[in-house]
């Protein structure tokens, strides 16, 4: 057709009819440029203008940085007692009541982090009442589309054998109560479930509005339920329940530890049986042998356009992360009113791999750090993660150190594959995040209950420092050490309003 079209044309139209043709077929590129981009799309504009580095003075010199052995050995000292232990105990004697006053059904969306603190809250709520819980039903999350369900991802056995003086709980509601189904409060209105439950609801809310109905029905269904629970002015067994939860009842399933566990063996010795990956690690006698850091690196589509940060892609990039916005949350999450000077003054933006790989290297990581890189996917693919490969030449992930039979009973499932990162970051000796949200939030928590060293980056110090394009990396070096010698683990006393599970101390962490 294209030689026809050509033909009938005098060689001075060629170029006309070229032009024709391009109308004629740049609506089928079109049609995936503005498709709904959870199907297809903003990693392909990031692929196409692939970001190139945007901290180039800094990043040659950390390319070249040499670190003395005393300061690196000093990053990988544990974290020495603080005076504070976990006082999270089960009762010395049973504390349930003969009967219960029903069943509580909760519905949790989310990801694995966010549900899991629903979990905590679902046991506590449970307790109040003095009513049975059935194992919660986890909603499928509209952005990684994971069908896993609670018996999928913890070990239901071990999570009725921890809390079974705390609370009665069931795998499945008895036959008399089988059609409180998700399908059935979908469907049309019901008198037993409860819909209007506040953000942060004190007890005082549940035995005002909720016991009610389990008195009349039998039983309630709460939903939503994420973040329906106070996290003040409730009674220390309460506070001290939900942490037994989190921290010892929560356990994954059989597999997914197993799974860890290989990926931690690999991690401490690579060049043993089940490391043997064909790497040039550093020798044992090397410092820092046999030890690792797992980096967070929360860097997806949905993180990069909830921000509104510019993240160095140009327009196409600010084109995907738009029509994401509109996509996905359709009008709720607006582009920002700030400039991107303004949101990284105030610490709001995502470090870019780039970013917290230079962060990495100040704080004096060298290039034989062991490195496991935590995440789904990253936002622009390889191109966006090269620098941090750069800097750090051994780091790893689930796909690097393990085999496809391996990672088949957790592929393309987010909350398993989040599980296992999750378990090894637990086992690491260095936790750090690349920015605020759920699993950060868990792990800081965890890791704080068992004395672990955890870096937390200072985001409003760091957006700062990566805004001077005229920085010197000793400057910068120097910036990084000072801003960040009390945030590696450090006890932080929960404040007012803040998250139990991100801060258990006092309530779950006591003076030894």
């Amino acid at each position: 057709m294209m030689r026809l079209l050509l033909q009938c044309q005098p060689n001075r139209g060629r170029g006309g009819a070229l032009a024709g043709l391009f109308v004629l077929i740049f609506p089928v590129f079109l049609t995936s440029f503005f498709s709904p981009l959870g199907h297809a799309s903003p990693s392909m504009f990031t692929e196409w203008n692939a970001p190139k580095p945007r901290h180039s003075r800094i990043l040659k010199s950390a390319l070249q940085r040499e670190t003395t052995n005393a300061q690196h050995s000093d990053l990988w000292i544990p974290l020495g007692n603080q005076g504070w232990r976990p006082c999270v105990e089960s009762p010395k004697t049973p504390s349930l009541q003969e009967k219960s006053e029903g069943y509580i059904q909760v519905f949790l969306d989310g990801g694995l982090n966010q549900q899991r603190m629903g979990i905590c809250d679902a046991v506590a709520v449970a307790k109040i009442l003095n009513a049975t819980l059935v194992i919660p039903h986890l909603e499928v999350n509209p952005v990684w589309q994971d069908s896993s369900s609670f018996m999928d991802i913890f070990d239901v056995d071990h999570f009725i054998n921890v809390l079974k003086d705390d609370i009665s709980i069931v795998k499945e509601l008895p036959y008399e109560f089988s059609w409180s189904t998700r399908e059935y409060y979908a469907t049309a209105i019901r008198a037993n479930r409860i819909k209007t439950a506040p953000v942060h609801a004190s007890a005082n809310w549940y035995l005002d509005n909720v016991l009610p109905v389990l008195q009349s029905y039998g039983i309630a269904a709460i939903a939503p339920f994420s973040h329906r629970l106070a996290f003040d002015n409730l009674p220390m067994d309460i506070q001290q329940l939900r942490c037994k939860v989190n921290f010892q009842a929560l356990a994954f399933v059989p597999h997914i530890r197993q799974l860890g566990d290989a990926l931690v063996s690999r991690l401490r010795n690579p060049s043993g049986k089940n490391g043997a990956l064909g790497t040039n690690y550093m020798q044992e006698s090397t410092v820092g042998a046999g030890k690792f850091v797992v980096l967070h690196l929360r860097f997806d589509k949905d993180m990069a356009a909830h921000s509104a940060c510019d993240f160095g892609g140009g327009k196409a990039e600010k084109l995907a992360l738009a029509k994401y916005r509109q996509t996905i949350w359709q009008g709720r999450v607006l582009n920002s009113q700030f400039t991107n000077e303004e949101l990284r003054n105030q610490g709001r933006c995502p470090l870019t791999p780039e970013e917290i790989g230079l962060l990495l290297a100040a704080l004096g990581f060298d290039n034989n750090t062991r490195l496991y890189l935590a995440s789904h996917k990253v936002f622009g693919g390889e191109a966006r993660i090269s620098t941090l490969k750069k800097l750090f030449p051994l780091m790893e992930d689930k796909k690097s150190l393990t085999s496809k039979a391996e990672r088949a009973q957790i592929k393309g499932k987010a909350s398993l594959l989040a599980a296992v990162d999750y378990y090894v970051s637990m086992h690491s000796n260095i936790f750090i995040s690349a920015s605020p949200g759920n699993m950060h939030n868990a792990l800081v928590g965890h890791r704080t209950y068992e004395n672990l060293k955890t870096i937390r980056p200072n985001m409003a110090l760091l957006g700062q420092l990566f805004l001077n394009k005229s920085m010197t990396w000793s400057d910068f070096q120097q910036s990084v050490l000072e801003g960040h010698e009390n945030r590696q683990g450090q006890i932080r006393l929960r404040k007012p309003k803040q998250s139990i599970y991100t801060y258990p101390a006092p309530d779950c962490i006591c003076h030894s």
